[in-house]
Order: structure tokens, then sequence, then C-alpha cells
């Protein structure tokens, strides 16, 4: 696998845009993506599997440093004269929560004891068995890791015997192919390919279907888009709706779901990120636009030279927007030479990955493209956090980029089990969760390689998956909301 890591010698800018494609029927384009993108490999038909590629061991095992703190010595024989070994296998017995927050105020010499990033480092990796993290990070949050480590393990003990499933499939007439937890996952989004936004309230989850189900999005009567719905987004309590009629569509849940805003997009909108100071989509004509969220009035000198008049060109200065008006665009370019299949933004970059099988990194403050690495396939989902980000292709493999200073260097490239292509990743400092067309959902712990804990099948494929508080969902293809709750 070949990786350039320096900056883009690509003569276009930032701004350059591109001859648009001709009107298409966003129905059979949609279906068309789909067979061409999301289909399983053809029989007989091998992928070449990338020679940094690690699959699970069966009994990893990881050489596990000494601790380095020491005890302070006890005039009095006792428990706390012990040696900090025998101290620490005591400890290990004991809720990592209540060994930082209660045994650190004992006394001084579990204080010591507890603050000693060296203990909670031995006490994560005699649980994990495995190298951990996969990206050595400066200043790394020990404590926090082991905490995050030791609840998804329980959470997920004895193949996720004490987890409850719940299949929500009174919502939806077609394939789900959105996610999105909110509120600390008290409610959630689904985009299906019915057309519609459903927004369910999963406190009620073991009651009346009616009762889990709040309502759907919009005030048409029959749909929320006119086209398949994609992808969703977030920021507080506004969420954007992205769909394959080439609109994205802005939601206040703070107002019960009603509508503040539309993009009118150049083609089907593919991928969004949501931040509090810019939008981004990614969409089928292989473009990434940014818009500016915080801009609640649209006028021509907002429009003008980023990329020329658009639907809404013709608003006079300072007329307030209405919902059928919009974010103001900023600037766009044709990064890809493909479909822009998914992307995420933080406060210094934007990261796009396509099915010209590249992934772009713009940086924000230059605004430039810093890197266009080339890899042997696609990516269709991403999941970051800080130096990490977590991908999954076409081929099921599990790709690990780090974020060196500004530039991303391919890691380690996992084969994690999935036989099709991944659909979905949720990755956080404890917790990994994958979903594929091989109708499978796969809960892995985020080790070096990742080891996966719970396997659930289904009897259609999985689309996007995402992980907040007790809850994991995930949408599927057999036109139902598929629910986890864990224990709290």
């Amino acid at each position: 696998m070949e990786l350039p890591l320096g900056r883009c010698d690509d003569s276009r800018t930032w701004d350059d845009d591109s001859d648009p494609e001709s009107e298409t029927d966003p129905d059979a384009q949609a279906k068309a993506y789909v067979a061409r993108v999301l289909s399983p490999p053809k029989s007989g038909l091998a992928f070449s599997r990338p020679s940094q590629l690690s699959t699970p061991a069966a009994s990893p095992s990881a050489s596990e440093p000494r601790a380095a703190s020491r005890v302070s010595a006890v005039s009095e024989p006792g428990l706390l004269s012990l040696p900090p070994e025998l101290l620490l296998e005591i400890c290990s017995y004991l809720d990592a929560r209540l060994v930082l927050h209660v045994l650190s105020r004992v006394c001084h010499a579990l204080r010591d004891l507890v603050s000693d990033h060296v203990t909670w480092r031995l006490r994560a990796l005699r649980r994990v068995r495995a190298p951990y993290p996969v990206v050595e990070e400066k200043n790394f949050d020990w404590p926090a890791a082991c905490i995050a480590l030791e609840q998804h393990l329980s959470r997920w003990a004895e193949d996720g015997r004490w987890v409850e499933y719940f299949c929500l499939a009174e919502g939806h007439v077609a394939s789900v192919d959105s996610v999105l937890l909110l509120q600390g996952g008290s409610l959630c989004l689904s985009g299906s390919r019915d057309r519609n936004v459903n927004l369910w309230d999963l406190r009620q989850l073991g009651t009346e279907s009616n009762q889990v189900l709040i309502k759907t999005l919009g005030t048409k009567r029959n749909s929320t888009h006119e086209g398949w719905v994609w992808s969703l987004a977030a920021q507080d309590h506004r969420v954007c709706s992205g769909s394959w009629d080439s609109t994205v569509k802005l939601w206040d849940m703070a107002a019960d779901g009603q509508q503040f805003g539309e993009i009118k997009a150049s083609s089907a909108v593919l991928c969004l990120s949501y931040l509090p100071d810019i939008l981004v989509t990614g969409t089928y004509d292989k473009k990434v636009t940014i818009y500016d969220p915080r801009d609640r009035m649209e006028t021509r000198d907002a429009l003008m030279g980023w990329g020329g008049p658009s639907r809404g060109s013709d608003i006079p200065p300072h007329r307030p927007i209405t919902h059928e008006a919009g974010p103001a665009l900023l600037k766009h370019q044709q990064l890809h030479s493909r479909p822009v299949l998914t992307l995420l933004a933080d406060d210094r970059h934007i990261i796009s990955g396509s099915e010209d099988h590249t992934l772009v990194v713009v940086d924000r403050r230059a605004n430039s493209v810093l890197q266009r690495l080339q890899l042997d396939s696609y990516l269709l989902c991403m999941s970051y956090q800080e130096p990490q980000l977590w991908a999954g292709d076409n081929q099921g493999l599990l790709h690990v980029f780090a974020n060196r200073n500004g530039c991303f260097q391919l890691i380690r490239s996992f084969d994690v089990g999935h036989s099709f292509p991944i659909t979905g990743i949720q990755y956080s400092v404890g917790a990994l969760y994958t979903t594929s067309t091989d109708k499978t959902i796969r809960v892995h712990v985020p080790t070096d390689p990742p080891r996966t804990i719970c396997t659930r099948r289904h009897d259609n494929g999985l689309n996007r998956v995402c992980a907040e508080g007790n809850l994991v969902v995930a949408g599927s293809g057999d036109l139902s909301l598929e629910v986890w709750r864990l224990q709290a």
C-alpha cells in the first residue's frame, strides 16, 4: 500500500469548481450506487490484503510494565505494609471508578499509588492482554481509558448475555441507512430509503411501539425528503439530514423538530459533518462543500464569489432566512474523481474518503489540501478521536491512521471477521463497534489487533452504527432499527 504523506501537488485550488453533471433520476442513481459500492465480493474473487494486515490472535499477550510507584513506609504492620504489587492485585478486584475516586482519598499512601499512571497502564494491559492503545499518545489518560475498557468488557461479558435487544420494526417501510443518537441516547433519529426521518424516544423501549416512535420529521404528508435519506449529523439540538434528492434539511430538536433551513446541493448528499462553525457535505458529484450554519441571513454579498449564483441568489439583502433558504455557502471543491462516500471534520481538518480509493485531508486554517493518500480500497465509514482515525472499507477491513502533528499516517490494517463491506464504525478509547452488509454487528476491544468479544447476526445487512450512553443502535436492511441497551 503506497501512502504519500507530503503536501498534495494537485494544481486545483480549494475554490475551483467542476463541470456540473447532467441531471438524473435520484432513485435510479441511488440504486446504481448501492449495487456498485455496497455489493459483496463476487464468489471466488479474493481481494488483495495489505502487507501489514493483522488478524486477532487466539491468546494475545503483552509485556506488562512494573509499577513505578512505591507506597510510603509504615511503622505498623497492616494492609499498607504490603508491597505495591500486592496492593495492586487487591485493587484489581475493585471497580476502577471506586479505586480512582474513593481509595485515592483514604490516605497519602493509596493516593500516591492510585495517581501513578503506570498503575493504570498495568491494570489496563492485564485486562486486555494485547498492545494498547494502537496509536501511542503523549499524556494518554490511562485512568479514563481503564475505566472505559472495564465498563465495555463488563457490559458485553459472556457474549453479551446481559445486553437487552430491541427491534423497532414499525416505523419504516424500506431499508434504514442512517442512525443518530441524541441527548445521551434518550432520543434517536433514523433515515430510510422510504424518504423519511423518524424520531424515536428510546426511554420507552419495552413499551408499545407507538410510544417509542414520536414522529416523522417534516410537514409533507408522505415523506421528509423526496429521495432516499442517506446521512444524518447533529450539533447540540440542531440536526441535519442529507438525501439523494440533493438537499440537506436542518431541524431544531428544541423546537419539536421543526425545520429551520434547507440547502440545495449540487448532487446527492452522501455524508455530512456538523460543527458549531461549519456544516460540511460530501456529494455524489465528487465535491466537498462547506457552509456556515451560524449565518441566519442570506444575502447577495454572501453568495458573490463562492461558486456563483444559487437558488436563493435573488433574495434581497438582509432578508431573514426562511425554511426555504439555508446556511451561507463558504467554499467548495471537487477533491475527488469519484463520489465522496465518507467525511468528518474538526477545528483543524476536513477528512474525506472517496470511491476513487483516496483519503484527502484539508487544512482548514491554511485553506488548502494537506494530504492525498492513495489506498488499495475505498473507505465507507470513519470514526475519529484524536489522534486515532479508524475506518472501514469495501473489503471488510479496518484501518487505523494516526495524526502525527497534522500528518495522517496509516499505522495498521486489521481483518476483524467481516466478509463484506463495513458500513458503520464507532470508535472510542474503550470500545469499538462495526456493522457490515454481511448481516453482522461486531463488538470489539480497540487493541492491536482488535479483540472481538461479541458478534450478533441478523437477517439482512446492517447500515451504520451509533453508540452513546448505554445504548447502541444500527439501521437494518430489514426495514427496522436495531437497538441494544447495556447495563448502566
